[in-house]
């Protein structure tokens, strides 16, 4: 499997590698490419903004801090959302807090394109349309299966790997993701959205 890159050129195990070598700006660019990520994926089991952010900082204070104690991986995008759902849960668990469904915000679709103007803003309204109906779908699906989901459409994780983060067996995960599947078909109704839905998931199932 080919090595997954980072946005600054580099693959992500050079990165992490330098970055346990002491690189400071190796760190940087490590805090720089995931932070969002990981605080979107938050956003899927937490609703307090300010103790996902508090824990995301305080995972990459660790880091620095004991980076000679920590070894390679050949996944740093898992590693460190394993690290910051563990960090998360803890808090969450701590204080008896549990939430569902504040923030999940599914990727957008991609818009048409048309020569006729008209039929171009026609496009848009739809696309809008579905894109609404699809985000509010998603929030109303179960959290396990809303962040199954997101693992594997959004930050297109394997089944496997879904699997050890979430502490499922692979099975578990099928179930989860199918049942999300058909709980977005019930939730949206009108034709047109259905069909565009049918569309964006079914090249997710192959």
């Amino acid at each position: 499997m080919p090595r997954r890159r980072t946005s600054f050129g580099l693959d992500e195990e050079t990165l992490w590698d330098q970055f346990r070598g002491g690189n400071e700006k190796a760190f940087a660019q490590l805090y720089q490419e995931y932070v969002q990520v990981l605080y979107h994926y938050c956003t899927h089991f937490a609703s307090d903004k300010a103790l996902i952010k508090d824990c995301i900082h305080d995972l990459f204070v660790e880091l620095w801090k004991h980076r000679q104690n920590i070894g390679p991986t050949t996944s740093v995008r898992f590693y460190l959302m394993a690290s910051i759902k563990r960090k998360l849960v803890r808090h969450l668990t701590a204080e008896q807090k549990f939430s569902s469904q504040d923030d999940a915000r599914p990727g957008e679709l991609l818009t048409g394109s048309d020569p006729s103007y008209e039929s171009t803003l026609i496009s848009q309204e739809e696309d809008l349309h579905m894109n609404d109906c699809l985000q509010k779908a998603i929030e109303r699906l179960p959290r396990r299966q809303r962040e199954a989901v997101y693992l594997r459409y959004y930050q297109n994780m394997s089944n496997e790997e879904i699997s050890e983060l979430m502490q499922i067996n692979i099975q578990s995960v099928y179930n989860l993701i199918f049942g999300a599947l058909s709980n977005l078909k019930k939730y949206i109704s009108p034709e047109k959205v259905v069909l565009g839905i049918s569309v964006l998931l079914s090249g997710l199932l192959m």
